[in-house]
């Protein structure tokens, strides 16, 4: 269990390095964050479907 704690938390600071680095608006940006932070692996999963950079915006 608590490798599936530090793979989830590895994946939300890349989910995190990757939203601040994105060409994305600062609101937008906040936004992603606060989502990743609030609801870490429903967060994570939306991340990476609807994301900035997200092959579903393509």
């Amino acid at each position: 269990m608590k490798i599936l704690g530090l793979l989830q938390l590895a994946l939300a600071i890349y989910a995190i390095v990757m939203i601040i680095q994105s060409g994305a608006e600062t609101l937008h940006k906040v936004l992603w964050v606060l989502l990743v932070l609030v609801l870490p692996l429903v967060g994570l999963i939306i991340w990476g479907l609807m994301g900035p950079g997200s092959p579903l915006k393509r």
